[in-house]
């Protein structure tokens, strides 16, 4: 290939590039392969044993093909049987981790990064260009939602080890404010996934399921105008479409190892949706609650709507109310909308819900007292997270997704965004 590139007509840099990366990555691939030679054969010092308990026996040397980032190669293991059970073991794979596939770990890595970030066919595409590797869509696609399963699977152990200790030592409160935020977004299912299921189409079937995302994040300082400062780099996230209970031990362990102990004041950012308040009041009881300035200004203007039918009276009210909003003088707002009430009519049994829904909340509304302490009165961060995190990758057009597979990707993006891969990788190598 080499000489072919050299002597074609005229310098093609590109194709000299393309032509020295394929010989050093066979190269690369011929010296990898020498490496393994002796790792999974020879005689061992201490005997195989089953699961069984019974000493396991050798059957002969097996040849596996490997696909790594340097390309194919060959790894040559001894089988062992067992003469009770007949179960099999290879040691040699144990040893590389290449148990049930003929991917290298490096080569995984690679693809689940690959899958998290865009569709896996684009994904296999970018191997090919970026690193020379030629795997499948589906390839990627069956390796990216094995290790986020995986990452699922580590993640659980680490959240029952937090649990278990959490409060059992006093820390100090090292952490200024910690906030706690979480939301939930519609992710396109499979028609299976939603057999059944209640939904906002007009026949009333559902399309999506709800996935839930949380984030968690610091804050040590405000900027000259008092407005609060979010620690660089300090946002991680936890994910998945599981029900309010589940997802309420999951953003709980979440805090704990963002060190809910050590933080002087925890803050809950949320819709003031009802499965949102709940899991604040079970999980983080000492907690401060605000609700989403954004959203209570959405729910104002709904309430202007109901109340006045000229466009005029609703642009005053909704601008008077806001700045009450502002000023957290919610039973102003409550007192003035109930004085507007029409005597009857649907439009009566809507405005109560609204008055209901800030009545409910005003302490939770109190943003001129949050923002007199140094605080963040909006979501903005597990909004945007939803869209990132979620919707970037699992909301595309024509998208349709098994739970499985979506909580499998959610749980890798989530991983990825929060920065904790590499934590991921160096705990496999560590087992």
């Amino acid at each position: 290939m080499l000489e072919r590139a050299s002597g074609a007509h005229g310098a093609d840099l590109e194709a000299w590039e393309s032509a020295v990366r394929a010989a050093v990555l066979r190269a690369g691939a011929r010296v990898l392969e020498a490496l393994l030679r002796p790792i999974g054969v020879g005689r061992r010092e201490t005997p195989v044993m089953c699961a069984c308990g019974t000493p396991m026996r050798s059957r002969g040397v097996e040849e596996k093909p490997l696909l790594s980032i340097l390309g194919k190669v060959s790894f040559a293991r001894t089988m062992f049987r067992c003469p009770e059970c007949g179960e099999t073991r290879y040691p040699g794979d144990e040893e590389l981790d290449v148990v049930g596939t003929t991917r290298t770990p490096g080569l995984r890595r690679m693809m689940a990064r690959a899958g998290s970030q865009s569709t896996f066919k684009e994904g296999c595409e970018d191997l090919r260009i970026y690193a020379g590797i030629t795997v499948s869509p589906k390839d990627v696609e069956r390796v990216a939602e094995r290790i986020g399963e995986e990452m699922e699977v580590w993640r659980k152990r680490e959240a029952r080890k937090i649990m278990t200790e959490q409060g059992e030592r006093r820390e100090k409160k090292t952490i200024p404010v910690l906030y706690i935020a979480y939301d939930g977004t519609g992710v396109p299912m499979t028609k299976k996934e939603v057999k059944g299921r209640k939904g906002k189409r007009p026949d009333g079937t559902a399309r999506t399921r709800e996935a839930k995302l949380g984030c968690a994040f610091t804050q040590t300082t405000v900027d000259e105008k008092g407005f609060p400062l979010r620690d660089p780099d300090s946002t991680t996230f936890v994910g998945a479409i599981e029900t309010a209970e589940e997802f309420g031990w999951r953003i709980y362990a979440e805090a704990g190892r963002r060190g809910l102990d050590r933080a002087a004041r925890v803050v809950i950012l949320g819709d003031g949706a009802v499965w949102i308040l709940n899991l604040a009041e079970t999980h983080f009881p000492g907690a401060i609650l605000i609700v989403d300035l954004y959203h209570a200004k959405q729910h104002v203007s709904d309430l202007c709507k109901l109340l006045f039918s000229e466009e005029s009276d609703i642009q005053r009210h909704r601008l008077s109310w806001w700045t009450d909003m502002e000023e957290g003088k919610i039973e102003k707002i409550t007192r003035e909308a109930r004085e507007a009430l029409p005597r009857r009519g649907k439009n009566r049994k809507a405005a109560l819900t609204e008055i209901a829904y800030l009545e409910k909340n005003r302490e939770r509304m109190r943003y001129a007292d949050f923002r007199a302490q140094g605080l963040f009165v909006g979501s903005g961060v597990v909004e945007a997270g939803c869209k990132t995190v979620i919707g970037r990758r699992l909301k595309q057009s024509g998208m349709e997704w098994s739970v499985r597979g979506a909580n499998a990707i959610i749980s890798l993006r989530c991983m990825v965004l929060s920065g904790r891969f590499e934590d991921y990788w160096e705990s496999r190598c560590a087992s």
